[in-house]
């Protein structure tokens, strides 16, 4: 025999089901209500009007001519003819370009690797330094110089009359004096121009910042208590980096390998210097399809590969972010809600 629920219960129930209801409605007042302060305070969409039209200006409309021309026939003194055509992606196919695009890639791939290998230590210790406003100066302000005077510099050093070779001759003869031999011995320079080695080396140092900067926000706002806690687990100093520390850091280190890879992937003016023919690499195809051989269409071919490229990476980027943003977010919401909780009661 079932026992029966007074009326008193019943009463008592529908009591809080219905402050349940109230309360939950007071909630969802108040957060439409601060949602529209914010909005009030925070007029973004307006402030995003002149950005998104500089943006469709100079970036959307000029990449749709890029676009355009890709697909059009080549004209004889230079330009398009306004006719559809595939020939410049036929082209852009060829054994010999393809030599050009996996050297591009090997050249891109080693000097961002070495890039990002040299910037997590220096990103770690400008975050955990006391000095990191003035390490960061130190980071930051030889790079104000316009980008050919430092390659230049670059040429200075690695030239056959450049300080290196001026030591290596300075050492050369110095230990000829000390001990001399039949004085038949000859310095010969080293050869550090015009080889990868020298395209790899410069494109690290141009680019080193662009990598650094991002590790070092990442690491700056990185919680040391977790790494703490790890180490009272039982792990060593070295786990707990490459476990606790680089994970923590990710959205950093995805940051640093964009702004490394795609500049380098699409770089010029450095394999132009300091390069020489077996570090032949797609942007000078780009400029020598425009100013020497005049054919625009295959340049323009080019150009959107590396485009599509740097979208890939953007996109990449942006989705290994996107988790740790929608956590972000979550946590916000309910930091949110418990204030407004709180404000109620």
């Amino acid at each position: 025999m079932s026992a029966e629920v007074s009326p008193v219960t019943k009463t008592a129930s529908k009591k809080d089901k219905l402050q349940k209801k109230e309360h939950s409605l007071q909630l969802k007042v108040a957060a439409k209500a601060y949602s529209a302060k914010y909005k009030k305070k925070n007029p973004g969409p307006a402030y995003a009007w002149p950005m998104g039209l500089w943006f469709s200006v100079f970036f959307a409309v000029p990449l749709l001519i890029i676009l355009c021309y890709s697909f059009m026939k080549r004209d004889v003194y230079g330009g398009v003819v306004s006719e559809f055509s595939l020939k410049a992606y036929k082209q852009m196919f060829s054994p010999a370009y393809g030599v050009v695009f996996l050297r591009t890639l090997v050249i891109t791939v080693i000097a961002t690797v070495i890039t990002i290998l040299i910037s997590l230590p220096c990103g770690y210790a400008m975050a955990r330094s006391r000095h990191q406003t003035l390490l960061l100066i130190l980071v930051v302000v030889p790079f104000l110089t316009n980008s050919l005077i430092r390659i230049f510099a670059w040429m200075t050093i690695l030239g056959d009359n450049g300080m290196l070779n001026m030591t290596g001759k300075f050492f050369f003869d110095l230990w000829h004096k000390i001990f001399p031999g039949d004085g038949t011995a000859v310095f010969v320079p080293g050869k550090f121009m015009f080889t990868k080695g020298s395209v790899i080396l410069v494109n690290i140092y141009m680019y080193l910042p662009y990598a650094i900067l991002p590790v070092f926000t990442a690491v700056d706002r990185f919680d040391f208590t977790l790494i703490e806690a790890a180490r009272d687990l039982g792990a060593t100093k070295a786990q707990s980096m490459l476990k606790v520390l680089v994970p923590g850091i990710r959205s950093g280190i995805m940051s640093a390998i964009i702004f490394t890879f795609i500049p380098i992937f699409g770089n010029y003016t450095v394999p132009q210097l300091v390069g020489g023919k077996d570090s032949y690499m797609l942007g000078n195809i780009i400029v020598d399809q425009v100013q020497k051989v005049r054919n625009w269409p295959l340049a323009s071919a080019f150009s959107m590969v590396i485009t599509l490229i740097s979208m890939a990476g953007v996109l990449l980027m942006l989705s290994s972010g996107k988790k740790e943003a929608g956590l972000k977010k979550m946590q916000n919401k309910e930091d949110t809600s418990a204030k407004l909780a709180g404000g109620i009661q």
